[in-house]
């Protein structure tokens, strides 16, 4: 009969309930409580232990794997209470053994303080993920062969053991998720979309990206996607233009914040030529006559395309290939503003001091009264020369705001989505140019009620991680096969 070990923190074993379970269980040999300390007599009768970490640790993994005998292993990685459902333990050991695959994950339920459950479903992670944040859920398990091939060739890692096991061994097996839940977990907050978004450019999660980083980038080289340093240069003279930038805002219905986007960028001082060209996606709350009462300054053109499917992305191809374009066409989400009067200024000269396809700016998070908010300053500080290319795979986002070279953009375009079309055509311009960054705060980037992203079901953010995802999958074989060549 096929067996398991099960390594669980000592912080989630706080009922007997859950250790009677496991230890009635059949399939399960031996239970091992993890954890640095313990109070006297606390540890379950008939429980192992093991003082250490938790598993994003290489400590603990290599603990682990010492330990377990058996021949799969359960590592349950937070420190919250949980209950297995019925035959979970079984149906997980089933799909194991009949897919031989190194390592399955289940959807799980979350029960809050108050005991109300909601259903938490999780995404199919493909032949190899990329991103440190998947949410593969808290229990995991491992085909301890698998498992052991790995860790033991792992370095000392205080934060990435965990996810660099993981990008290891779904380098050469899928790893597979159960689209059933097979589990709840029990009496934790969880962060808002709008939190959660912006984790990995936290300041205090600084050392964490950087460990992080290094184990994607060796996963990286291993996959063949790696790029070196090595741009195609770009000539900034290409075509004739009446303006030397343009400033573009999408926008629907957003009347409470369109007049001081619009604002924002006339109050710009430049040594140069600009325009505004906003992308009106036929509003019907006001914000159309909001900026037509702006039609009294040449600089202002209002596009009402003819077309009414276009999404965020398709109104930015619409307004870049506009005659009246700019050399070079800068972002402004609708509902944000420019940080000062020299916002434009400095990112149009980032073009000819980085020679750079693309530039990408820094930005302060504020509420919708300009006061700022955590995590404060988002510079991307992640960003390197050599590698920001690379590690752009890895992270969810570039920044803001972002400034493309015209040309290039209208050959290249944006994906006609309202999410992560701007990370899709900068991950492409990446492949072959440089993107410049300019780390000033040059924009205010606004949290308030109407934010696409303020508050996201857990659908609505399994369907933007897909295509995330899928996107990321795409330029790696697109790297893979230039590579190759």
């Amino acid at each position: 009969m096929k067996k398991i070990n099960c390594f669980l923190p000592y912080a989630a074993v706080c009922s007997s309930s859950l250790i009677d379970e496991f230890r009635n269980d059949e399939f399960v040999e031996d239970i091992v409580i993890m954890g640095s300390r313990y109070p006297e007599n606390a540890v379950p009768e008939g429980c192992k232990t093991l003082t250490t970490g938790m598993p994003n640790n290489s400590e603990t993994l290599r603990a682990i794997i010492e330990q377990s005998q058996a021949e799969y292993t359960l590592i349950y990685t937070k420190n919250t209470p949980f209950k297995p459902g019925l035959f979970a333990l079984q149906r997980i050991l089933d799909v194991l053994d009949s897919t031989q695959a190194p390592m399955a994950y289940a959807d799980y339920y979350h029960q809050d303080v108050h005991n109300q459950r909601n259903a938490n479903p999780l995404i199919d992670c493909g032949s190899w993920f990329v991103r440190d944040d998947f949410n593969f859920g808290p229990l995991l398990v491992f085909r301890t062969a698998a498992l052991k091939r790995v860790v033991q060739g792992i370095p000392t890692l205080n934060y990435s053991a965990l996810y660099r096991t993981l990008l290891l061994i779904s380098l050469d097996e899928p790893l597979i998720h159960i689209p059933e839940y097979l589990y709840t977990e029990m009496d934790e907050d969880i962060p808002s979309a709008g939190e959660k978004q912006f984790d990995y450019v936290n300041p205090k999660n600084r050392d964490v990206q950087v460990e992080m980083e290094s184990s994607f980038l060796e996963c990286l080289k291993q996959k063949g996607a790696w790029l070196a340093p090595q741009f195609k240069e770009i000539d900034l003279t290409e075509g004739a233009f009446d303006n030397e930038a343009s400033v573009i805002i999408p926008v629907r219905n957003r009347k409470e914040t369109i007049k001081d986007a619009i604002e924002s960028v006339l109050k710009q001082k430049t040594k140069f030529p600009f325009n505004l060209i906003i992308i009106d996606n036929h509003s019907t709350d006001g914000t159309s006559e909001i900026i037509d009462s702006f039609a009294g300054d040449s600089r202002v053109v209002h596009l009402i395309p003819e077309r009414t499917d276009l999404s965020i992305g398709g109104c930015w191809n619409y307004g870049v290939n506009d005659a009246r374009c700019g050399r070079f066409a800068v972002q402004l989400d609708s509902d944000d503003m420019y940080f000062d009067e020299r916002s434009l200024q400095i990112m149009v000269e980032a073009f000819y001091f980085q020679k750079c396809a693309m530039v990408v700016g820094s930005y302060l998070m504020t509420d919708f009264y300009l006061k700022e908010i955590p995590p404060g300053v988002i510079d991307h500080s992640e960003w390197t020369k050599d590698n920001g290319r690379n590690n752009l795979l890895r992270v969810n986002g570039l920044g803001a705001p972002r400034a493309f070279f015209t040309p290039l953009l209208r050959r290249y375009r944006l994906p006609d989505t309202s999410y992560g079309e701007d990370y899709a055509v900068g991950l492409r311009i990446s492949r072959e140019y440089r993107i410049g960054r300019v780390y000033d705060v040059v924009y205010c980037c606004r949290r308030w009620g109407k934010n696409t992203d303020s508050s996201l079901s857990i659908e609505q953010i399994n369907k933007n991680n897909r295509y995330k995802d899928a996107i990321r999958r795409m330029e790696i074989e697109a790297r893979i096969q230039l590579n190759r060549q």
